[in-house]
């Protein structure tokens, strides 16, 4: 029989440090009754009808562009327009969408009957000044070519400067939430949450945590039991996370490492749910730096790695080394007739020495005076990215590339590839942020490159044949998924970013609840299904 030992000091230590992060802001918050005008909560902090959900997000912000994803995974705040877990558009606070014949008009009708958790009614001119706020700013909005965001008769309309067809799934973007006019300031910045979701904000004290309460007012079938009082706390360490479940202190924890989910899996506490999701780990190349330049190189780097290996060893399973840049999770993208990619130390050296770098006495390859060298940037914000580094780092070693694994912050990235100093980074990009991926991938492999894509590399026909998608052209032609196809193909051949693992997004809950699900395009935690066991 398991007898019940008392915690280590370690785990004392970490059970005492999160108790005193739980316990920073007791259930007191100001929020805005429907008719009265602002009023005072307070709950016990340790009360037992409050569902905990712990993760490692903090809060930047209050804007949209910064935190919205947060706001929205805890149901404060809404776009137009939703998506199911099949990625297909659903009514949002728009009801009904339309596009022209030419594709330049699309025409969005708003729900009727829907009010702010201030109590106001969201109307169509409220709408249209957050979303032209959004379309102001830097943001997924700007690659649609947006001429004007306008109303009519009770519409929003957007026209375009030429057909672009996921613009529907922009507008599922967080940083596109809609909140009520007092959410604002006279400058137009962002003081308060107001949103229009089934829940209102109770509390907060920013980064690290905030309370939501259901806003009656938001309609539905009455569900006894149902989860009223919630609350988020950003928890920085993965150990830490798993700790708040087995005490009973957290009912939702998202992001664990394969530690955490082992101990968790021997748990009577906790509950796994699991969810492959349309995000990979790759190894991002600078294909402008004078050694990556050479796709034989970018080849031998992709031969080398062991990425079964290092599924299986480090994430603990086995079916996420990533054969190709798109997962299965991406149904329309991952094309199951491609050559996978495979590991061949053998065939990565050949291809080294047919590219002149030849072994050096400290076995590490010259090409003339110069050494193979590189460094290899990644970030803690996702707790597997070091230690994949450091698996990579010694399977180059042992075809001859001296590699030097740096871990700062994940601004690092995109700081490095607007300076043009990145050689390589180590990151996990998730293709499901729009559900319609083109317009990720535009960004990515567009024309010059993103910040979590392509760097240095010059090829025309990707671009072009991203925009013929996303125009809706190669969909008329009836060739949109021979050219999603071709896509795949370039990619996987020169290898701009090479694939090292999917990602299988794995969530702990406390048996005191029934009804969650993981949702595959992180947008929502779905407190609102949750019921008290």
């Amino acid at each position: 029989m398991n007898r019940p030992t008392r915690p280590s000091r370690r785990r004392r230590s970490l059970l005492a440090a999160a108790g005193a992060g739980a316990a920073l802001l007791p259930w007191r918050g100001a929020v805005a009754d429907d008719r009265a005008g602002p009023h005072t909560h307070t709950f016990s902090a340790a009360a037992a009808d409050v569902l905990t959900v712990v993760g490692p997000w903090e809060m930047t912000g209050l804007d949209p562009s910064r935190s919205g994803y947060m706001f929205a995974r805890m149901e404060v705040a809404e776009t137009l327009l939703e998506v199911d877990d099949r990625g297909r558009l659903r009514i949002g606070l728009a009801s009904r969408w339309q596009v022209s014949g030419d594709g330049l008009e699309w025409r969005f009708t708003l729900r009727g009957n829907r009010r702010y958790h201030d109590g106001t009614e969201v109307t169509p001119e409220s709408v249209l000044a957050c979303l032209r706020r959004a379309h102001a700013r830097p943001g997924v909005l700007g690659m649609a070519g947006i001429r004007t965001i306008a109303l009519d008769g009770g519409a929003i309309v957007v026209t375009l400067e030429q057909p672009f067809a996921p613009l529907p799934y922009l507008l599922t973007h967080y940083s596109n939430q809609i909140l009520a006019p007092s959410s604002f300031d006279a400058q137009g910045n962002v003081v308060r949450i107001v949103g229009s979701g089934p829940f209102r904000i109770a509390a907060m004290a920013l980064p690290q945590q905030f309370d939501v309460e259901r806003f009656e007012a938001y309609g539905g079938l009455p569900i006894p039991g149902r989860v009223r009082r919630a609350r988020y706390i950003s928890v920085a360490r993965a150990e830490t996370r798993t700790l708040l479940v087995q005490s009973g202190q957290a009912d939702l924890a998202f992001s664990l490492d394969p530690p955490s989910i082992r101990a968790l899996q021997r748990d009577p506490k906790a509950v796994l749910l699991t969810q492959m999701l349309p995000r990979t780990t790759f190894i991002k190349l600078n294909s402008g730096h004078p050694l990556l330049a050479d796709v034989r190189l970018r080849r031998a780097i992709a031969l080398c790695v062991e990425r079964n290996g290092i599924a299986r060893a480090l994430l603990r399973d086995p079916d996420l080394g990533a054969t190709q840049l798109f997962p299965p999770s991406m149904g329309g993208w991952h094309d199951p007739a491609l050559a996978p990619l495979r590991t061949d130390p053998a065939a990565a050296r050949a291809l080294l020495e047919q590219a002149g770098w030849m072994p050096g006495p400290d076995g590490i390859r010259r090409r003339g005076k110069q050494r193979l060298a590189l460094s290899l940037t990644t970030f803690v914000d996702r707790p597997e990215l070091p230690l994949i580094a450091t698996a990579l780092q010694e399977e180059m070693r042992q075809i001859g590339i001296a590699v030097r694994v740096v871990i700062g912050n994940s601004s690092d990235i995109p700081a490095g590839h607007r300076s043009g100093s990145l050689e390589m980074g180590l990151v996990a990009r998730n293709f499901g942020n729009l559900p319609d991926p083109v317009a990720t991938l535009l960004q990515d492999f567009g024309a010059g490159g993103g910040d979590w894509g392509a760097m240095g590399w010059r090829n025309a026909e990707v671009p072009a044949t991203l925009a013929r998608l996303a125009s809706g052209t190669a969909a008329s032609n009836g060739g949109a998924q021979a050219a999603r196809a071709r896509v795949a193909a370039l990619l996987q051949s020169e290898l701009p970013v090479i694939p090292v693992v999917w990602y299988r997004q794995v969530c702990a809950t406390s048996r005191r609840i029934d009804g969650a699900s993981i949702d595959p395009f992180e947008r929502s935690y779905r407190i609102s299904h949750l019921v008290w066991n």
